[in-house]
């Protein structure tokens, strides 16, 4: 590795104001493009807003976002967290990521997911029975549409494409795309098979416990012949001017958001004990610059990343602690990870 880039990621998650008020939709997307212009200038490498259908985030269209971040931005990279192939269209998706690529200049890029909500689905009409079949199907057209070239191909959900061309092109033949993978071997072979690198989401536990995944990843790269790949990992965080401010801010907001997810899904509350926790051993990066930076580094380090991406948006955490986050870890936290780590 020489060049790890840094990373930000945002769902858009609905935030309150600091007076406790729940904040419109329509003003937590400008705030998010506020943030993204902070991070431009802040010397960050890349931003990645999330696509969701459900009302604790508001970011239901990142292209549009990112497009207006392109007219206010001149050097960060423009990308997804992710976006939910299985129910989009995969030519409707390179249409807009290459369009969003003229328009920002070349900055643009994309993570594809399953994605971890299912709203979408009934939302476009796809049925929940079809999940595996319609990621597995677009996905293997998507990688064909990667090569700018004429496509064809044949599946079960649509009609088949013949020497099909899909416009615009972008100016470098093909757009940075990455494929989110939450942790089964079978994604990081799929991942590895379609040349597209992995993003791993590293959401909770220590993140050592991903190094047979990168293991397999490398390793399935020599035995197909395929050129070793970048790796990329994304996890939760905030910063703080102290590792006791970081928590404090950090924690009612996360617990928030874990427990109306958990409220979905059959998890227990999440306690203070389980969030120190995570903080002190897990894949929650939260603290003082210098503690966030020591952690970042010692994850890069075991799993070889090339890229690191904070999702510095956990709750209805306030605009103005989301921005400080940022410029902490633009100002402060990457260049003390670079020195940590020689580079």
């Amino acid at each position: 590795m020489s060049d790890i880039q840094f990373g930000l990621d945002t769902f858009g998650d609905v935030t309150i104001d600091d007076a406790g008020e729940r904040t419109p939709g329509h003003q937590v997307i400008r705030d998010v493009v506020t943030q993204a212009i902070i991070a431009d200038q802040a010397g960050i490498d890349a931003i990645g807003l999330g696509e969701h259908h459900r009302d604790d985030y508001a970011i239901s269209s990142p292209d549009m976002v990112l497009a207006a971040i392109a007219g206010q931005t001149s050097r960060i990279r423009l990308g997804t967290a992710v976006t939910v192939l299985s129910s989009d269209d995969p030519v409707r998706v390179y249409e807009r990521f290459a369009t969003l690529d003229a328009v920002s200049s070349g900055r643009a890029e994309i993570t594809l997911g399953r994605g971890s909500f299912t709203e979408s689905f009934p939302l476009f009409g796809f049925d929940l029975d079809q999940y595996e079949m319609l990621f597995t199907e677009k996905l293997d057209m998507f990688s064909k549409l990667l090569t700018e070239k004429p496509v064809s191909w044949q599946g079960s959900h649509r009609p088949p494409l013949f020497g099909a061309n899909v416009y615009p092109k972008t100016a470098a033949g093909r757009i940075p795309t990455w494929i989110g993978v939450g942790g089964s071997p079978e994604s990081v072979i799929r991942s590895v098979r379609y040349e597209i690198p992995m993003m791993l989401a590293i959401i909770g536990g220590d993140p050592a416990r991903f190094a047979p995944y990168v293991d397999l990843y490398h390793r399935a790269a020599d035995e197909l012949q395929i050129e070793r790949m970048p790796l990329g990992a994304h996890s939760p965080g905030h910063i703080a001017a102290t590792d006791e401010l970081a928590r404090e801010q950090l924690f009612p907001h996360f617990k928030t958001n874990r427990d109306r997810i958990g409220a979905e899904r059959g998890w227990p509350p999440t306690t203070r004990a389980d969030f120190d926790n995570e903080a002190d051993n897990g894949s929650l990066y939260v603290g003082s610059p210098e503690t966030v930076a020591r952690r970042i580094a010692s994850t890069i380090t075991t799993l070889g990343l090339d890229r690191f991406d904070l999702k510095y948006s956990n709750g209805p955490m306030p605009h103005s602690e989301l921005t400080a986050s940022i410029e902490l870890y633009g100002s402060r936290v990457i260049p003390m990870v670079k020195d940590i780590l020689g580079r």
